[in-house]
Order: structure tokens, then sequence, then C-alpha cells
């Protein structure tokens, strides 16, 4: 049994689209990060946390009944947490409108990284490993960005922004994985649980 540790509406199509059959729990831990935290260190600390507490919770519960004839546990635990960053600044979800269209000023003509941390918790082991992507911005005017925090599409975003969605228009180039940029590495995830034979 396949469970993803987040709450998130983006990672739940990813998985559905990459062909996963999967339950939600979301994890409900602090996200706060540590003084002076290295953001690799910090998307990768949350989603192994996000896991470990997710998989104590359901594993800990018998009336689920996710144990194989063989005794092995089946219950495997999905963990992520995406974090935009600037000159190794964490730059999280914005905390209301003003918020949002400082951090869309920040990155404005700039190139920025988006990292995503995974981690995957089976009875067997705890896996954990992160996603980095760079992402280029066009220059935003006052009024650009005005008008899409007005949207209300920055709001729940690491960095203020979906490039799924209307900031698209304002993204000319990539370095690396785009479904990373969106929440969740698919290859990466793919490749992390394939050994637990997760997919559906």
């Amino acid at each position: 049994m396949l469970v993803l540790a987040s709450g998130s509406p983006r990672r739940r199509e990813l998985l559905t689209q990459a062909g996963y059959r999967f339950e939600v729990h979301p994890a409900d831990i602090s996200e706060d990060a540590l003084p002076g935290e290295d953001p690799i260190l910090y998307v990768t600390r949350l989603a192994r946390e996000k896991a470990e507490a997710v998989f104590r919770e359901i594993a800990g519960a018998s009336s689920l009944g996710n144990v194989r004839p063989d005794g092995e546990s089946s219950l495997v635990v999905l963990g992520a947490d995406t974090t935009v960053t600037l000159d190794n600044a964490i730059l999280g979800k914005p905390e209301d409108a003003a918020d949002a269209a400082r951090i869309l000023r920040l990155l404005s003509g700039r190139t920025h990284r988006v990292i995503t941390g995974v981690a995957v918790v089976s009875a067997e082991r705890t896996e954990v490993a992160a996603e980095v992507t760079a992402v280029r911005f066009l220059t935003l005017s006052e009024a650009e960005i005005a008008a899409y925090v007005a949207t209300g599409e920055p709001m729940d975003k690491a960095g203020a922004y979906a490039i799924q969605g209307r900031a698209a228009r304002w993204i000319p180039r990539i370095e690396g994985c785009y479904f990373n940029v969106m929440g969740l590495p698919l290859a990466l995830v793919g490749s992390m649980l394939e050994p637990a034979k997760a997919s559906g």
C-alpha cells in the first residue's frame, strides 16, 4: 500500500498521472526551517519527517490490515517538500498578498532554484533524496505582479507562483525536471519507489 504523506493536490495529480495507486494521508508536522538551515537539508528533513510520522501513525493502526502473510509490512509512505531558493535563502509560501508580491519582485529577472526533498519510508528502509531545478524568470512589472497576486494563484505555492498556471508566460527557460517545479520530481520518485514495487 502506497501512501502519500501530503495534502498537495498537485502531488496527487502527478502521482496519478504517473500511474500509481495510492492513498492520501497528510502529515501534521511543523514546517519551520531551523536557524541557518541549508535549503536542501531543510526539504529532505521535512520530507523524511512527514513520511516517518505518517508511517508510524498508520503502522500503529492494526485495523488497516496492511501486513502480508509473510509478516512483512506492505506499507510504503512517500513524503515530499518543495521550496524555492534565491541566493541560498529559502522562499516559502507567501503569508499574504503583500508577501506574495515581495517574493515575485525578488524572482523578477533572475534565475532561482526549486528544490524538492523526497523520502520513501517502509518497514525495511528509509531513503531520502533531493531534486534541484533552475528556473529563469522574465522581468515583471508592478502591474503584472499585482494582477497575478489578485488571481490568488500564488498564495499556496512555494515561491508564490505556479509554473503550470498563469506564471508560465514569464518562464522562458528551466534547467532540470519540470515536474520538480510543480512539487514532485516523478523520475526521482519512480526510481525510489521501484525497489518497493509500489506502482499500480
